[in-house]
């Protein structure tokens, strides 16, 4: 199984949506949450080159968003990159 990193906020709401999908995936994630962390948000930028949140990264490889995340689960992509 792939590792999965996500770094969140807590009152995001596509947090929770990411989440979601990936609990219902029955995939495994580590939430790195950056709220009022300066350092960590500015290493989620590093990594992932996003800005907001969710930022979710599969085997070291930034995905986007909560939005990207769907949309790969819709084309069929997410599962063969968690199963990886």
């Amino acid at each position: 199984m792939a590792t999965v990193e996500m770094y969140t906020k807590q009152f995001c709401p596509f947090c929770v949506r990411a989440k979601h999908l990936l609990e219902k995936l029955d995939v495994d994630y580590s939430e790195i949450a950056i709220d009022g962390d300066s350092e960590l948000r500015d290493k989620m930028i590093a990594i992932a080159g996003g800005h907001t949140v969710p930022q979710i990264i599969i085997d070291g490889k930034p995905i986007g968003g909560c939005d990207d995340l769907y949309a790969l689960h819709a084309a069929g992509k997410l599962e063969p990159m968690l199963e990886s």
